[in-house]
Formats: structure tokens, C-alpha cells, sequence
């Protein structure tokens, strides 16, 4: 069978997407489990982070989001059994595509797919309603009576973070990179306290923040990304500066990054140590780095895939595309031409 992979180069903007041949194992492990794959959302990749571990290969697996049928199960195999619909994203170390017919993947690593929830939107919300969870809880501490701001928050990121927010009493306030993006925040249900049209030069994100929070500032900030420079390509120029995100922060407030080159200069130190504020990274991929914690990261599965189910999280997904169109959609996912492309296997 065929498999989408990442060919590397010497920098991140030589590697190309190619399919390739793929054996699927004939004998499965103790603890690992056979998924028919049905549906694979395509995510940006982080070379860079692929690079760090040091994986020491020249073709990394594409698609980790899968969903799909029970075909087969270890001896040693307790919460699946053949024919079982499973959600689940394949670890970072996997040498399996999720775009072959078939992945092989450990049980600890998928969950059960309830019979409402599509495989659609199973395949096309796990990765981002984990980000969300790791977020707004085990960073955050999201409470009751919080107000967060969400930047960018028409992502399927943002979407997932904004309703998970408001199930939990929070106030939510979210920025819009562009007109479309402030309609249709304008539209969500339930609604955004206050969209924040930044891709209009005469709006100011730190004025209409503290406006919205009589000058107090949000608890918690999550990011999209942060402009470190003057000089920052058209993409990243509606990223807000990192002394704005400081700026609009309240008393014991929580900022969220995922820019992983973050640098602060002692001023903006001094600034957070005067709020008693915290600064934390988000990477989604350490649940899959320590078995200590793999209770909870299938706990928090578990809760996602309910909250699908049951509507409380509604992401905002396009069309599927068919498997053949799986290498150029994912080369407009990496080049940030588009957010996030689901694959339906026929």
C-alpha cells in the first residue's frame, strides 16, 4: 500500500512530499492494535521539532490523525476488540503514514469513536480539541468567571479553544486576521464577547482589550504566534508584538505561546514579575513523550471525542478531499496556503 511521507532537504523549504510503497506488519506486538484508516487530517509539520529528536531519517510519515475501523488486535490487547470505530493520533516515532489503507498503532494511543461523531470531524478535531484542553487546563487553569483572549481565533484551533472556553463560563474575547474571519466570529455560537478585526490598521489590540476589561486585562492569553521583528513576511505581519500580549495581560494572568522562538528581554520580565503573570509553551507532542502521563492523555481523548459527539465542540472543517489530492493539499498545509485539509479514504 501507498503512504503520504516528507521528504527532508537541508533546510525546511527544500522538503518535498512524496507517496511510497508501505508495508504494513504481519505480526502485530503485544499491546498494538490494526486500524482500518477512514478519514486523515493533514496538520503542518514541525520539521524542526522532527530534527530535535534526532529520528535520524530522510522520510517522515504524513497525516498522524486518523480514524477508522479495528481490523486486528495484540494478545496483550484490553480496550479494543475487530470492528470497534477508534479515533487516535499516531506518535511523532511512527514509521506509518496515516494516509496507507491500514496503520499499526498501540492502544494507548486511540480511543473509542462514538457512533454519532463522523469520522469527518473525528479525524479533522483530535489534534486541535488537544491543543485546546492542553491549553486552557493543564497550562492555563482555565476557571469559571475567567476572561481569555484567543488570537486568531477563526482557526480550527481558535474555533475548538473559543467553545471549549464557554462551556467552562469563561469570557472570551478573539482577534480576526481578516474580514471573512470577523464575520463569521461575529456569527459563532455561542457568541465571542468581543472580535478583535486586527487586519484593520485603525484597531488596536491592547486599547480594545483593556477596554473590554475596564482596564484590567484578560487572565489568559493564547497565541498564534508572535511578530519578533520590524521586518516579518506578509504572513506573520498581523502577529502581535510580545510587548502588546504583556501589555494587555492582567494581574496573575497566563499567556500561552506557541512561538517556540520566543526570547525575552529583561524588560519584559520585569513587566510579567510586577503581574505576577506566567509565560508557557504549548506542545501538544509531550503526551506522547513520558507513559506517566497516558492515562491522562487518554482521558483527555476520551473527553474530546464525547464533547464531539454531544455538540459542545462543533469545529469548522471544509470538505474532505480524495486520497489522490493528498500531496498538494499538504503542500498548501505546510505553506500556510490553508489552515487544515481532511482526506476521506473511499
Amino acid at each position: 500500500m501507498k503512504g503520504l511521507y516528507c521528504k527532508l532537504g537541508e533546510t525546511a523549504a527544500d522538503a518535498k512530499f512524496v507517496v511510497r510503497e508501505t508495508n504494513v506488519p504481519s505480526a502485530l506486538g503485544s499491546n498494538q492494535v490494526k486500524v482500518q484508516v477512514k478519514a486523515c487530517a493533514l496538520s503542518p509539520l514541525d520539521i524542526k521539532l522532527h530534527e530535535d529528536l534526532k529520528f535520524q531519517r530522510d522520510l517522515v510519515p504524513v497525516g498522524r490523525e486518523i480514524v477508522g475501523i479495528v481490523l486486528q488486535v495484540g494478545p496483550k490487547v484490553t480496550f479494543f476488540q475487530p470492528d470497534d470505530e477508534v479515533v487516535g493520533i499516531l506518535p511523532l516515532d511512527t514509521a506509518m503514514s496515516g494516509l496507507c489503507d491500514a496503520v499499526v498503532i498501540n492502544e494507548h494511543h486511540l480511543v473509542q469513536k462514538p457512533e454519532k461523531l463522523s469520522w469527518v470531524e473525528a479525524a479533522g478535531a483530535i489534534r486541535d480539541g488537544l491543543r485546546a484542553y492542553t491549553a486552557l487546563h493543564t497550562l492555563a487553569r482555565m476557571a469559571s468567571g475567567h476572561t481569555l483572549l484567543v488570537l486568531d481565533g477563526a482557526s480550527p484551533f481558535g474555533v475548538l479553544a473559543i467553545q471549549l472556553a464557554h462551556y467552562h463560563g469563561v469570557k472570551v474575547l478573539a482577534s480576526a486576521l481578516s474580514s471573512e474571519d470577523q464575520k463569521f466570529l461575529e456569527q459563532l455560537r455561542p457568541s465571542v464577547a468581543r472580535v478583535i478585526g486586527v487586519w484593520d490598521a485603525k484597531v488596536d489590540l491592547v486599547d480594545s482589550c483593556l477596554e473590554e476589561t475596564g482596564g484590567l486585562g484578560v487572565d489568559i492569553v493564547m497565541d498564534s504566534g508572535v511578530r519578533l521583528h520590524e521586518e516579518e513576511p506578509e504572513a506573520r505581519c498581523l502577529l502581535p508584538y510580545k510587548h502588546d500580549i504583556i501589555t494587555l495581560l492582567g494581574v496573575g494572568g497566563h499567556w500561552v505561546t506557541t512561538e517556540q522562538n520566543l526570547q525575552l528581554d529583561p524588560p519584559d520580565s520585569r513587566s510579567l514579575f510586577l503581574k505576577a503573570a506566567s509565560l508557557s509553551f504549548l506542545n501538544e507532542e509531550v503526551w506522547g513523550a513520558s507513559s506517566a502521563r497516558q492515562g491522562r492523555y487518554l482521558h483527555i481523548m476520551k473527553d474530546i471525542v464525547e464533547k464531539l459527539s454531544t455538540g459542545t465542540l462543533r469545529p469548522q472543517l471544509e470538505d474532505p478531499v480524495p486520497l489522490y489530492d493528498a500531496t498538494v493539499s499538504m503542500e498548501m498545509v505546510q505553506k500556510k496556503q490553508v489552515r487544515k485539509r481532511l482526506v476521506i479514504q473511499l
